[in-house]
């Protein structure tokens, strides 16, 4: 299959949102490791991040089996996770940032920041937000879909 301008084959959004994760995968791998930080921890903080930085453990642990794809033992695991090595800290009932997790998070976003700057340098501005306003359509979409089959 070739594009419309005779040029190499173009791609489906699939195969170019694909593409685009596996690079930007790659570069968020060095982020990691120079941060010396695993990816599930950076995913936990972020969804803890998304929970507003506190929530019951259970909505928690919730939020990362649904998010993560995770069983309810390594949900757990993971937030223990964050607890030993206190990026988190736990209430009665409850999860919450702590100064370190908060930090770790902020370094690993602004220096995620940094290479994508970079990577952004000399595209249209606009093209960007249709491009972030249409994934965030489709992830959306594509969570009330995966919620729906699960119900």
């Amino acid at each position: 299959m070739t594009s419309p301008s005779g040029g190499p084959p173009s791609l489906t959004i699939g195969q170019a949102v694909g593409q685009a994760e596996a690079s930007l995968t790659r570069l968020l791998t060095g982020v990691l490791a120079r941060q010396r930080t695993s990816r599930p921890t950076y995913l936990a903080l972020q969804r803890l991040n998304a929970l507003g930085g506190h929530a019951t453990r259970d909505a928690y642990e919730r939020d990362l089996s649904e998010w993560l794809g995770l069983d309810g033992p390594g949900a757990q695991a993971l937030a223990g996770e964050l607890l030993e090595k206190k990026l988190a800290a736990a209430g009665d009932q409850d999860i919450r940032f702590t100064e370190q997790g908060r930090a770790l998070r902020e370094g690993i976003l602004t220096e995620g920041a940094q290479i994508t700057r970079a990577l952004l340098t000399g595209l249209d501005a606009h093209d960007v937000e249709v491009t972030i306003r249409t994934l965030q359509a489709i992830t959306t979409r594509a969570a009330s879909t995966t919620t729906e089959e699960h119900s």
